[in-house]
């Protein structure tokens, strides 16, 4: 992996704050700590710094050349997770509860390096802004950025973003045009039977049988109601009914669950479709349903070019053992740069984290021999895409 030597340098560095990160995680739209960390890093870089979009949002930014050239922005995520580390490492959290179990200490440890060198060498002509994003596990803090004038304050001609991915081997990457990530809403049923006792099941209305129905039932937009080419998930993931008791049937249950999908259409047509079944399905038994959508993040979708460019960066620092996986199978993962992509023209880019754990699993640790590989490739995309005039 040709990984750039002043990189190398300060790789100790690199995993000092990484480790550092990992042991102090924040969850999302609390990470006043990191904030600071990272805002003092890219301040003694000596970069103009601006902290507070999404309250707890750090965007650095740095010119060089003629400073008439391109403005592109680079994002890393900040937040951690709200569950217990199992990992037995001397950098595991210190917050009970709370844990870098996606890698966004990485992300954030490989964008410092990145300014870090790019500080120092200002090898290109532009404006580049570091974007510093927090809530990004199911929060919004990247929409919330732009809602508080990211774009406004910091304009930006393309924006690009980096996730570690488990799996893929370190010095890796996978990228693509069109969808990476899918588009993620949730859902809540209500279904209002009319309970009785458990021995007598016809006095009453049974909602767990009708519930019960409505899960099987909401499987059929999937495997019979879409062009089979197109994706989609629809996961039931909680079911309530009932009390501690094991003779009475409820009045009530509620369902709450997931949709993933990559096309935009499908994802507004979906609380019409699962009304019509959900109500169709309650109304067979006597029952009634109700829908609660919840509108997530859009599906996280590349640009043609920029998607091109970036797999191009990425060839030249997996080099010629490295892998470059240039058609790889979108996630039904979701991921809120999507906001950023749909207003700005870009790239989301996977780079190998090794056989570590899986992400959001308690074991999971971020690998720091990635670091530099990391730092690398955004400071050759810089390099490359802001690239001084011969």
């Amino acid at each position: 992996m040709p990984i750039i030597n002043r990189i190398a340098d300060f790789a100790d560095e690199l995993t000092a704050w990484r480790r550092h990160i990992h042991q102090n995680p924040e969850l999302g739209f609390e990470e006043h700590e990191t904030q600071t960390f990272v805002a003092e890093k890219l301040e003694a870089m000596g970069m103009k710094v601006h902290r507070g979009l999404a309250g707890t949002g750090v965007v650095g930014s740095l010119t060089a050349g003629s400073g008439e050239g391109p403005s592109i922005g680079l994002r890393a995520d900040m937040d951690a997770l709200a569950m217990e580390e199992h990992g037995e490492h001397p950098h595991r959290s210190a917050n009970p509860g709370k844990m870098h179990a996606c890698g966004h200490d990485g992300h954030t440890t490989m964008l410092l390096g990145a300014a870090k060198y790019l500080s120092e060498t200002q090898n290109f002509d532009g404006t580049v802004h570091f974007i510093f994003q927090p809530a990004e596990e199911g929060l919004g803090g990247g929409k919330k950025m732009i809602e508080d004038g990211l774009f406004d304050l910091f304009p930006v001609d393309e924006v690009y973003g980096m996730h570690n991915m488990p799996g893929i081997e370190v010095g890796g990457f996978a990228v693509a045009e069109g969808p990476m990530m899918a588009a993620r809403d949730n859902f809540e049923i209500r279904v209002q039977g009319r309970g009785s006792h458990a021995a007598m099941p016809h006095q009453g209305v049974d909602p767990v049988v009708v519930g019960s129905n409505i899960v099987m039932a909401l499987q059929t937009v999937t495997s019979r109601n879409l062009d089979p080419q197109q994706a989609l998930v629809i996961s039931v993931t909680q079911f309530h009914a009932g009390t501690t008791a094991f003779n009475i049937i409820p009045d009530e249950v509620t369902l709450r669950g997931t949709c993933r999908v990559f096309n935009g259409e499908i994802q507004k047509s979906l609380p019409e479709r699962i009304t019509r079944i959900i109500e169709g399905v309650a109304a067979t038994y006597g029952a009634t349903a109700e829908l609660t959508y919840h509108r997530g993040y859009p599906a996280t979708v590349n640009a043609g070019g920029p998607s091109e460019f970036c797999a191009d960066v990425a060839r030249e620092i997996a080099g010629e053992n490295g892998k470059v996986d240039l058609a790889p199978l979108p996630s039904m993962g979701a991921e809120d740069f999507s906001y950023m992509l749909e207003e700005k023209p870009g790239c989301y880019i996977w780079a190998g984290n090794g056989g570590s754990a899986g992400l959001h699993h308690p074991e999971y640790d971020f690998n720091d021999e990635l670091l530099t590989v990391g730092a690398s490739y955004w400071s050759r995309l810089v390099e490359r895409r802001l690239a001084r005039a011969a």
